[in-house]
């Protein structure tokens, strides 16, 4: 008989058993694979079936027997840490013991420890290594004010996430169950001997500068790609850390400046005295290094080659580039905070009048008016409605077209900030995810920057530039009459610039081009990723802007081909993305109040595409929206048909009703799935009802459970590739559009389902209801009919239906 004892897992892997021959549980939690393990400790991912939720468990090694002292601290420990609440801390859901054996329940947080992210990435820049520190040390200033001391901060104690966010867990539980002993006194030491604070290995009381010590070599451990105290004997490394001074090693990278140095160095002062006071006054001093308060120190730290000076300083020269300077890097310091970011950013943007009513009115055009329902007044609730990146984004855009108001040249300014704007919101359509969406647009806009500096403050050399180019004399493109004109590419001078605004490493990255012939496969996700998308969104926006019109489609369409597989994208969808960025920018237009010339380039750009031009596949779902409707002439009877309008109504109210209350209290979320499948199953008589999920792997919309005649057969045959072209079922899915094929018979109807669908269902008719989250299609609920026309509802039972749906996306977003 298979062994499911709390422990059975652990025991195997201890005989040398693996976790795929046998299934085991901890309490009540199913051991899945394993994340981590160290010498202390292993961590598992791990599955809560009480509330249907993936969690970490960090399962180590066994108390003594005679350590019910010992133990009972270590709960103590777990409640004061559970309390906890933070966005840069890890929280624990639960500590517990089973036979002598401590567990620990944590919050299950996709990435890596900083350990293996140094592991693979060796050193890191240093304003990335600062930014993951900046996290850190915000979450250590919380628990500290909570009277919390980590005492095990070390890199396989910080969690990187996929947004390269760095949060904190362990705090000091693990430790106090494993305490090292200290040298000649025998008091049990929390901690890891190499990341220990020197009073902390001579037996000192826990205190907030252990942890600022820790921190500190930690900073220094990412900026050398290796930890400061290598020494493998514990007591070795106890030993240094107590008695010597801890230097930084000589060769790190040379934009570790004396500054930064020296904040790493106060932190590792033997001295506790000597230590910054607190997280919060080293988190501070970090703060200043990288965030520059003003646009002539931020151009001083820079290294920059001669011609790049030159320019900045021909820059300063004009009045308005240190007030946009400044205006840039104020705005895009404030995304280094965490807790004061909402207000940093509002207070930043409250200080120019004309800035904040721009962005109200922008938050409140038709691209956000969906975010939270109603007019926005305030710039506080624009960024909890629309999101704080998306209004840097909008904040940034306007600062740039504030500035560049030069009645001299205004059409051609504002040409190129409208060509610009376009990139940015092609690369937002083109992004696979909202976060990635955000960080695309403002690198396909800042990959500009260069040309919009030159056009603003060197208006002469830019017109060189145009004439090189239209002269069929020169080769190269633009970047070469760039160098010829300036001394260097717009590329590089964008660039420099935004090294002198401190812009992050992620979007000075962005702003490079990729070089070399284009990609054969889809990109890798993450910078590469971005950068192409911002290339390839720039380069639509150059032909829409610089073809000849009669031949921009044609021009339009070998870009996109060109792209279409580095993207990861099939043409369809690229078009599409196209089409609704042009849309989009003819509303940020208007509410940018941007006029130009009726019959100019930037005029055409900003014309409303003609959705006749290029129809896009899902048009063909206009005919089959799903709406109120009446039995066809001559159709046979339905069971549904057969009960009164008022007895349908009747039960699907009811099953909304039992719905609300069921999910008011803890629920299962398969058992609310199956009542609202059932409640529509019931009430419209269908043939059969499937309710299917979306697999992330293989983005995929597949069937998960049904009810009525071989549902089992519908489950198994419904496969949707949300990614495939032509596909009705994955249009209806990406669009969120609500579906109803009357009758599925007709020749031309037959014709657009899919050939999976037509070998398989092939139901005379069917309904489909897509469930979105963010605008992200995750699930479908599919239901048929076994005669055309068989499915009909009035607006009671559609209005019932749809609530039942949007019942189902709720018990999703509740359940986590």
């Amino acid at each position: 008989m298979p062994d499911f004892t709390p422990l059975s897992t652990i025991k195997r892997l201890a005989s040398g058993a693996t976790a795929a021959q046998l299934p085991g549980t901890l309490g009540r939690f199913e051991l899945r694979k394993i994340l981590g393990k160290g010498a202390q400790a292993t961590v598992w991912l791990g599955f809560d079936p009480r509330l249907e939720r993936e969690v970490a468990i960090k399962v180590m090694r066994p108390f003594a027997a005679d350590g019910a002292q010992m133990l009972s601290e270590w709960l103590q420990e777990a409640r004061s840490v559970s309390r906890l609440a933070h966005p840069r801390i890890v929280p624990v859901f639960e500590a517990d013991v089973h036979e002598q054996q401590p567990y620990l329940v944590f919050e299950y947080v996709a990435g890596i420890s900083l350990a293996e992210y140094l592991r693979q990435r060796g050193a890191l820049p240093p304003r990335d290594a600062v930014i993951l520190m900046l996290d850190v040390l915000g979450a250590l200033e919380a628990a500290h004010a909570a009277g919390v001391i980590h005492r095990d901060l070390k890199p396989s104690n910080v969690l990187v996430e996929e947004n390269r966010r760095a949060r904190v867990m362990d705090f000091g539980m693990a430790a106090r169950a494993h305490g090292q002993v200290s040298p000649g006194s025998g008091a049990a030491v929390s901690g890891t001997p190499a990341y220990l604070a020197p009073e902390a290995a001579q037996g000192a009381a826990p205190a907030p500068a252990m942890d600022v010590f820790a921190a500190g070599l930690v900073l220094a451990e990412m900026l050398s790609g290796k930890p400061l105290v290598a020494e493998q004997d514990s007591m070795r490394a106890i030993y240094r850390i107590a008695q010597e001074d801890l230097a930084l090693p000589a060769d790190l990278d040379p934009q570790v400046d004396d500054a930064l140095r020296a904040i790493v160095l106060r932190a590792l002062a033997r001295d506790p005295a000597r230590r910054y006071t607190s997280a919060q006054a080293m988190r501070d001093a970090l703060q200043a290094w990288a965030a520059p308060r003003s646009a002539a120190a931020a151009e001083a730290a820079a290294a920059q080659n001669g011609t790049l000076d030159f320019l900045l300083r021909r820059m300063r020269h004009k009045s308005d580039f240190p007030t946009l300077s400044d205006s840039v890097v104020r705005i895009q310091s404030v995304a280094s905070s965490d807790t004061e970011s909402v207000s940093d950013l509002t207070n930043e943007i409250l200080k120019d009048v004309a800035l904040t009513n721009k962005l109200l009115r922008m938050v409140n055009s038709v691209n956000f008016a969906h975010a939270g329902g109603g007019t926005i007044s305030t710039v506080s609730r624009a960024v909890s409605l629309v999101g704080f990146n998306a209004v840097r984004n909008m904040a940034l855009s306007l600062v740039l077209l504030e500035h560049m108001q030069d009645k001299a040249h205004v059409g051609q300014l504002k040409e190129e900030f409208l060509r610009a704007l376009m990139a940015g919101s092609v690369a937002s359509e083109l992004a696979m995810a909202t976060r990635e969406g955000e960080e695309a647009f403002i690198g396909a806009m800042f990959q500009n920057l260069g040309r919009l500096l030159t056009e603003f403050y060197f208006p002469e050399e830019a017109r060189q530039i145009r004439g090189l180019l239209a002269s069929a004399d020169h080769k190269g493109g633009e970047e070469a009459a760039a160098i010829q004109v300036l001394g260097l590419p717009l590329e590089d001078l964008g660039a420099g610039v935004a090294k002198a605004w401190s812009l992050p490493d992620s979007l000075q990255r962005c702003m490079r081009k990729p070089t070399g012939p284009v990609l054969a496969k889809a990109a890798e996700a993450g910078p590469e990723r971005l950068r192409w998308t911002a290339l390839a969104a720039n380069e639509i926006s150059d032909t829409l802007l610089r073809s000849d019109p009669a031949a921009a489609p044609a021009r339009l369409r070998e870009v996109v081909a060109r792209y279409a597989r580095v993207l990861g994208r099939n043409t369809a969808e690229i078009e599409q993305a196209i089409a609704k960025a042009r849309s989009k920018l003819v509303q940020l237009a208007q509410v940018m109040d941007i006029r130009v010339q009726p019959g100019s380039a930037a005029g055409r750009l900003l014309q409303q595409p003609d959705p006749k031009a290029a129809p896009g596949p899902e048009d063909a779902l206009q005919t089959h929206a799903l709406r109120a409707s009446a039995p066809a002439a001559g159709a046979p009877a339905s069971a549904a048909a057969e009960r009164s309008k008022a007895q349908i109504t009747e039960m699907l109210a009811a099953g909304v009703q039992d719905i609300t209350n069921a999910m008011v209290e803890q629920f299962k979320l398969n058992d609310v799935l199956r009542m609202i499948l059932e409640t529509m199953f019931r009430a419209l008589s269908f043939r059969r009802i499937v309710f299917c999920l979306r697999d992330p792997k293989t983005e995929t919309i597949t069937g998960r459970f049904g009810l009525g005649e071989g549902n089992q057969e519908a489950v198994r045959a419904i496969k949707v590739p949300l990614k495939a072209e032509g596909d009705l079922f994955a249009a209806v899915c990406t669009r969120g559009a609500d579906t109803l094929i009357s009758d599925a018979t007709e020749a031309r109807m037959a014709t657009r389902l899919p050939q999976w669908y037509r070998q398989s269902l092939n139901a005379p008719a069917f309904l489909l209801l897509p469930l979105q989250l963010k605008g992200a299609p995750f699930a479908l609920i599919y239901a048929d009919q076994s005669v055309p026309n068989g499915i009909v509802l009035d607006e009671k039972e559609l209005a019932l239906l749809r609530t039942l749906r949007n019942q189902a996306v709720m018990a999703f977003r509740q359940a986590g």
